[in-house]
């Protein structure tokens, strides 16, 4: 027998007073005291030794990128080998785990594999398997932990073998055989994480291999290639040095690529780190017009700014240091999506401003509308139905080829699911008057009906358009492109125009498609193309070529998610944008004086502007003095950064009387002020500092923050991967005037970060774990992993029936259910004997 109770001792005081009650009653009344004994001995919960009920073995198996193909070759014999040298009293449990842990079920067949893991594998959380396990085990039944690893956990095993030991589990593990000899890989990626304007910047790549060669390494920069080299790698190590120079600020993203022969595991390959180029606060200038006068203007009033015209390059790196950015008549679908998606954190978390300038591919008119930007602006974009002048004639070809029937990661659904919602999406964006044809396409057209009315069949074909399935083959890209002009050719509506939706790497059957493009532009019918995919897949080229030559608009993301966003954006700019092309007057208002102290000098009329609309709790500054009476200079506080739109072009086509204006520089430096928002106080500071793939971020204030602080507690959110996920990490103060924040960076995935407090933010990032902790094979690691599997009695199985026919470790029952029992009957005795008045010396009277 055990007490499982760690303080039973303590309870000894009050079974000596249980004994001097016995005595003092004369054992007149012992059911009193054996009440009170079960009270103690349930208390101490006393436990009894069991044998001979069997072993449950839990297993653990790793399914992480790094251990899968290592493991999966194996795994089916493995899971036979258990299951069939088990006992017949014994139980087998299963759990798949590698970024997370997931119970199979209960007794497996032999055979299993665990191909149905569906959870993220860019980790091997061994520590969280181990006690997710743990927390599934039956009290009364004697267990094992095996571990099916290659014993490289990305995280640390502290306190696992103190776990174990607690609950009598012994951990026993198996390491598949690894070949080290032909591995080649980065072992350090060493980079300055900030420079100055200019400085030259020393780099340096550290490479390991199992034996002497002269293995290939590529650099980049932001994507593009700096140069190419061999790096000797002598006794097992290989250096390479190198050189640059950056003249504009921001952060850039280097990566360095090996490209052995025949290398054993290649996703260690590869390393990255970010670079920041230090200088003050800078308006970030992303525009359509290669001498921008905004530019010029910003410039001459003392602003730091850089332009950016090359709008492919851009990317969220440029977010780093700028304060302010400017979106001038520049198209969203031209971006990188990672940078308009940061664009929300920038604003909202680390208090950036954020300014949209009109033109003819801006506002709805660029895709705008349902992108991540949107609810950041204080206008609405889309266009009402009362002020449409023309009706569209849509025809919608969808690629319904067998790569769409594949299951988007992390989701149920279906790439065709994703693109039938985009196609409801725009038919419930189209007017009443508007007319809509949908077209799924393999290797033939299959029309859902003809040109119809969206108004009075609206929900019909929606409920159809939702309805198209994935039938195998490809999509024939002319076939598709002629049943849709066939049907809009005889269209007499305002505009005609085509969406076509295509796989970029799976486009067929291009057909004479130069020659029905040109005529489909002679008769002015535009063709946009949605392409699933990225630009450098197979077919990418050709589906460019397809949206230049129709006039159109050209969308390229890898993320089927974003399908329903897409052909909302691309409807809105075709069906439900305005650019008023007519001079029109412009009117003050006094909403002027909430952004500058001193009243403007208005031009009296512009050239032309982007219809749109005031969001509730927005605020305007001039208006159009036409029936619209819309919005022309609008601007809010979101978060703690700022948003303004100003409606008119200040650049290109529709601004002569904008660009002559006496005060466009006035107008630019007050708007660029108040984006700028408050200067922050000095006294407060931020430092980073980066250790393999662990961030600290230490906060220092004086005293003059105090109060501040006080108030308004500090804040960090972070915002990790391409995604955008955000979560607030906790602070431990360190000392007066220092908190400290650490997190652990998730894989090859950036972060950025903000630190609130009140309306103040600092921000820094990104940053990135320089390797990928998952194909970092951490020696570290695999010794905790052996060293608690020896503390808690378990070893190393080479061969897996062992695990049956080792020492199997106590088992214990716990008796608390049987003494309560008799701790209730003994009290309704007691009761009872008191009521009826009897003793056990007899009854009283």
């Amino acid at each position: 027998m055990r007490f499982a109770s760690p303080e039973w001792f303590l309870l000894l005081p009050l079974l000596a007073a249980a004994g001097w009650f016995w005595h003092g009653m004369r054992l007149e009344k012992p059911l009193r005291v054996l009440c009170l004994l079960l009270l103690v001995l349930l208390l101490a919960r006393p436990q009894l030794r069991r044998s001979g009920d069997g072993l449950d073995l839990w297993v653990l198996v790793d399914h992480s990128d790094s251990a899968r193909d290592l493991l999966q070759p194996r795994l089916a014999e493995w899971e036979t080998i258990l299951d069939k040298s088990k006992g017949a009293a014994d139980r087998l449990f299963f759990i798949d785990f590698a970024a997370e842990a997931v119970k199979r079920g209960a007794l497996i067949r032999a055979g299993a594999n665990g191909a149905e893991f569906d959870g993220a594998r860019n980790a091997t959380r061994l520590n969280s398997a181990a006690t997710f396990a743990l927390a599934q085990m039956s009290p009364d039944r004697a267990a094992r932990v095996l571990a099916m690893t290659d014993g490289f956990s990305t995280e640390v095993l502290d306190g696992l073998a103190e776990k174990l030991i607690k609950q009598s589990v012994p951990l026993d593990y198996r390491l598949p055989p690894r070949d080290s000899t032909n591995d080649y890989r980065v072992g350090a990626f060493v980079l300055p994480r900030r420079v100055q304007l200019r400085e030259a910047m020393l780099g340096e790549v550290v490479v390991l291999g199992g034996h002497d060669a002269s293995v290939p390494i590529e650099l980049f920069r932001n994507g593009q290639s700096i140069g190419r080299r061999e790096v000797p790698v002598e006794g097992g190590v290989g250096r390479l040095r190198f050189t640059d120079r950056l003249s504009a600020p921001g952060a850039y993203r280097y990566e360095v690529r090996l490209i052995p022969v025949d290398d054993a595991v290649p996703g260690n390959n590869t390393a990255s780190q970010w670079a920041e180029v230090q200088g003050g606060p800078r308006v970030l200038l992303v525009t359509s017009y290669d001498n921008d006068p905004l530019g010029e203007a910003l410039t001459a009033q003392g602003f730091d700014v850089g332009v950016v015209t090359d709008l492919s390059a851009i990317n969220v790196g440029a977010l780093s240091g700028a304060k302010v950015v400017v979106l001038n008549n520049v198209p969203v679908y031209k971006l990188d999506s990672q940078f308009v998606r940061g664009l929300d954190f920038f604003v909202n978390q680390q208090g950036g401003g954020l300014a949209m300038i009109g033109g003819k591919t801006s506002f709805a008119a660029g895709g705008w509308f349902g992108s991540p930007v949107e609810p950041l602006l204080p206008v609405s974009m889309e266009l009402k139905q009362e002020h449409r002048k023309l009706a569209v004639a849509m025809a919608i070809v969808m690629d319904r080829s067998g790569s769409m029937s594949v299951n988007v990661p992390g989701s149920t659904m279906q790439k065709m699911d994703l693109a039938d919602e985009g196609a409801a999406r725009a038919i419930g964006l189209l007017g009443d008057n508007d007319l809509i044809s949908i077209i799924p396409v393999d290797s033939t057209a299959h029309p859902l009906s003809p040109l119809v009315q969206v108004g009075p069949n609206r929900g019909a074909l929606q409920n159809s358009a939702r309805r198209v399935e994935s039938t195998g083959g490809g999509i024939f890209v002319y076939t598709g492109l002629k049943a849709s002009w066939e049907i809009l050719r005889p269209a007499t509506v305002g505009q005609r125009h085509v969406i076509l939706f295509a796989d970029a790497a799976d486009a067929e059957e291009p057909g004479d498609y130069k020659n029905l493009l040109a005529e489909m532009q002679k008769e002015k019918c535009t063709v946009s193309v949605i392409g699933l995919g990225s630009e450098k897949d197979c077919d990418a080229d050709f589906l460019k070529d397809v949206a230049r030559r129709g006039g159109g608009r050209i969308f390229f993301n890898a993320d089927a998610n974003e399908l329903p966003a897409l052909f909302a954006q691309e409807t809105v700019s075709v069906a439900r944008s305005a650019f008023i092309e007519e001079p029109v007057e412009l009117k003050s208002t006094p909403g002027w004086l909430e952004m500058a102290a001193a009243p403007m000098d208005w031009l009296k009329k512009i050239d032309g502007y982007n219809l749109c609309y005031l969001r509730p709790g927005a605020t305007q500054a001039a208006i159009t003095g036409d029936e619209y009476s819309a919005p022309l200079v609008a601007f809010w506080q979101r978060g703690t950064g700022r948003v303004a739109t100003v409606a008119f072009p200040m650049g290109g086509d529709f601004s002569t009387l904008t660009r002559g204006w006496k005060n466009y520089g006035g107008f630019a430096q007050s708007l660029a002020r108040w984006l700028m928002g408050n200067q922050l106080p000095a006294g407060l500071g931020l430092k980073t500092t980066l250790d393999g793939s662990q961030l600290k971020a230490d906060l220092f204030y004086d005293e003059t923050w105090n109060a501040r602080i006080a108030a308004h507690a500090p804040e960090l959110v972070v915002s990790a991967g391409s995604d955008g996920r955000l979560r607030t990490v906790p602070w431990e103060r360190q000392a007066p005037g220092h908190f400290r924040a650490v997190l652990e960076l998730e894989g090859d995935k950036y972060l950025r970060g903000a630190v609130k407090i009140g309306d103040a933010a600092l921000s820094f990032g990104p940053v990135n774990a320089v390797t990928n902790p998952e194909w970092s094979f951490d020696k570290a690691r695999l010794d905790e992993l052996r060293d608690a599997s020896a503390r808690s009695g378990g070893a190393e199985r080479v061969d897996l029936s062992d695990v049956w026919r080792a020492p199997r470790p106590p088992a214990w029952r716990d008796m608390q259910r049987w003494l309560l029992m008799a701790l209730m009957v003994a009290l309704l005795l007691e009761a009872w004997q008191t009521r009826a008045g009897w003793s056990l010396m007899g009854r009283t009277e």
